[in-house]
């Protein structure tokens, strides 16, 4: 989906903005830095995370950032990511991006695919599901 076709869908947004792309550089950041409240603070409440054989209704954001303070383990020696998003589908108050995560360092790659909605807070992740890395 071009920039034109996306800021056309969402409307109203700054002409040099991509919010997907804010968004995940925000992320991205606070994955970098292991800051599980800032990673938190990118979900939605509720929201839902997929996961193979198990699902997790999030109905509280510490659920959210208890659940990174404990996975930051798994990306030790992580120093840098590299995230490539492509945005599948887009409303104005829903994006979904299919994101492949690329850690240095040391973690196993993924690829997730994320409905990000418009929140009274701003965009916030509300459905994470996680996909086969190609």
């Amino acid at each position: 989906m071009t920039t034109s076709v996306l800021r056309a869908i969402l409307g109203g947004m700054n002409e040099n903005s991509d919010v997907h792309t804010e968004f995940f550089d925000t992320y991205t950041r606070a994955l970098i830095d292991r800051d599980a409240a800032a990673i938190a603070d990118h979900y939605a409440v509720p929201a839902q995370i997929e996961f193979p054989g198990q699902r997790i209704a999030v109905t509280d954001a510490s659920q959210t950032e208890g659940f990174f303070a404990g996975a930051f383990g798994q990306y030790e020696g992580v120093t840098d990511i590299d995230a490539t998003v492509e945005v599948v589908a887009a409303t104005g108050h829903s994006i979904w991006t299919d994101v492949t995560w690329r850690y240095h360092g040391g973690a196993t790659d993924e690829r997730n695919m994320y409905q990000l909605v418009h929140t009274e807070h701003g965009w916030k992740i509300a459905v994470l599901t996680p996909l086969t890395l190609e």
